[in-house]
């Protein structure tokens, strides 16, 4: 819970009553790898906070499955359209690591919100990571070449290359394991 107030402080700095809320309303969950905090089909009814380990979200396509994105230490994950609207979700949520996490009913959130104002800039910032996010892999998808979106990986984000495996982290680029292979060879060589 310490990590979570701490993140937390990072962005707001929240009154000692809604801090001691917050404590109330998170609960740890610990989950091994491969288990599932959401499949398909399922309404998600809760939204999270990753104090340790990573995930996945990935949906089914033609017999595939696409991993879309990764979740790891200090953020905040749900399936966010499920989590809004309380409809079933179309994507699937697989821890890739054993993690903690502490969890919120989107009822208590709501409890929350409507007690602390304070807590909303919060949540507005968790959605618009989320958004932020969406809209950098639809760019790198419409208008970069699967070399360019490797570089950006390798250069961004490279705790997905140490910690994902290449099949996913394929799946993520939109690309083949092969076509995966032969990127990273000729980054090897050229010294990138």
């Amino acid at each position: 819970m310490e990590k979570l107030l701490s993140h937390i402080q990072n962005y707001y700095r929240l009154s000692h009553a809604a801090q001691e809320a917050v404590s109330e309303s998170f609960s740890e969950q610990v989950f091994s790898k491969n288990d599932f905090l959401l499949a398909e089909g399922k309404t998600c009814r809760h939204l999270y906070f990753l104090e340790k380990g990573a995930l996945r979200g990935y949906y089914h396509l033609d017999g595939k499955e696409i991993t879309y994105w990764f979740g790891f230490e200090n953020d905040f994950v749900t399936s966010f359209h499920s989590f809004i609207t309380q409809e079933p979700a179309v994507e699937n949520i697989q821890l890739i690591e054993g993690s903690v996490l502490w969890s919120i009913s989107k009822e208590d959130l709501t409890k929350l919100l409507d007690r602390y104002h304070e807590i909303e800039k919060l949540l507005r910032i968790a959605y618009e990571k989320y958004y932020i996010r969406l809209e950098e892999r639809f760019v790198n998808a419409q208008f970069k070449t699967a070399a360019e979106r490797y570089e950006q990986l390798l250069n961004q984000q490279p705790h997905i290359l140490e910690r994902v495996s290449l099949g996913q982290v394929a799946s993520f680029l939109g690309i083949s394991q092969e076509t995966l292979s032969r990127i990273r060879s000729k980054f090897q060589e050229s010294g990138g």
